[in-house]
């Protein structure tokens, strides 16, 4: 975990023990909450046969995985004195947090090129945008993140430092120097291009496209909305990442002292990057009208359960008592008899 044990004793300074874990609560909370809504409204729904619908149950599985597999263990770093979870977990739990990491980012990049073909080639795109080449899509995401994220396997070891097993890295620095170049580039520069680079040709797209005279009020609307949604996609994912990313570029290719200020920096940006994965559930799903009713639907569905379990366990209504008036249960969800 990229020597933060040894950093955080040398320091001395540990009030992050508990307010870093809290902190690392509420994102896994969220996080999982929102990215299994997104996937429940997708699934029950049964609309997989838009290719967007895809990306976006990948980008939910994705940022799911990274903040399950990511964010308990990252949290033992302030509470914990060593790694616990053994030499195996060491090494997996690392190569699963850049495996879903470049699953999210090329998912964010693909989606952009979905949105401007379906914007821009409205017509032509519809035998390319199939859900069968969406799948074949999502499986070379995957495979890439696979690749890219296999060295990962050996970059972690565990060992004996000062008494205490940690978790660290175990390749020279010349190798975790080129290693975290690559990472950077592959997994923030070039997915941020592509972002970038289709968001703003939808946008110029879009901007000359609609006719102002035709459908003033419309068009202002419609203008509003896109490049709302365009601003918030392009811009949350980059600058949740890029305090990370500057920090690992500092590291090796500026300055970068070990003082409680610069600690400080470490811990927010990792907390920054990982709210991404919460955010994320936001951005892609609650512009969408289909997603709020979903939610709404799933939710009052859990709220009419949770009352009927209690009392089917705990209340043994009397029989005349059920005959002359409707529990709270029967009003909220009456059942198919009634």
């Amino acid at each position: 975990l990229n020597g933060e044990k040894e950093e955080k004793r040398d320091i001395g300074w540990q009030p992050e023990a508990i307010i870093v874990p809290v902190l690392f609560a509420l994102i896994f909370l969220v996080g999982t909450v929102g990215n299994s809504l997104v996937l429940a409204v997708l699934l029950r729904s049964g609309q997989m046969s838009s290719t967007t619908n895809l990306f976006i149950l990948n980008l939910g599985v994705a940022d799911l995985c990274f903040i399950v597999c990511c964010v308990p263990f990252q949290a033992t770093i302030y509470t914990l004195d060593g790694w616990a979870f053994g030499a195996l977990l060491c090494k997996a739990v690392h190569f699963l947090i850049f495996l879903t990491m470049y699953a999210s980012s090329f998912t964010l990049a693909t989606v952009s090129l979905d949105r401007y073909l379906a914007i821009r080639y409205p017509l032509h795109s519809r035998e390319l945008r199939t859900p069968r080449n969406g799948l074949a899509a999502i499986g070379l995401i995957w495979t890439l993140a696979l690749i890219f994220s296999g060295p990962y396997l050996s970059y972690y070891s565990q060992s004996e430092l000062a008494n205490l097993t940690v978790c660290h890295p175990a390749w020279s620095a010349q190798r975790r120097r080129a290693m975290d170049l690559c990472t950077f580039v592959f997994s923030y520069l070039l997915p941020v291009l592509v972002l970038g680079l289709t968001y703003a040709r939808t946008l110029h797209y879009l901007w000359r496209a609609v006719d102002p005279v035709a459908a003033l009020s419309v068009s202002k609307r419609s203008k509003r909305k896109v490049t709302r949604m365009i601003v918030i996609v392009a811009t949350l994912f980059c600058l949740c990442w890029m305090p990370h990313h500057a920090l690992i570029l500092s590291v090796w290719f500026g300055h970068f002292p070990l003082t409680r200020a610069n600690y400080v920096l470490r811990i927010l940006s990792h907390l920054v990057s990982y709210a991404n994965s919460c955010v994320n559930p936001i951005v892609y799903a609650l512009v969408s009208k289909h997603f709020r009713k979903g939610f709404r639907k799933i939710c009052e569905g859990l709220l009419c359960r949770a009352p009927q379990l209690v009392s089917r366990r705990v209340r043994v209504a009397p029989t005349s008592a059920r005959r002359g008036s409707l529990t709270h249960d029967e009003k909220c969800c009456p059942s198919p008899e009634k």
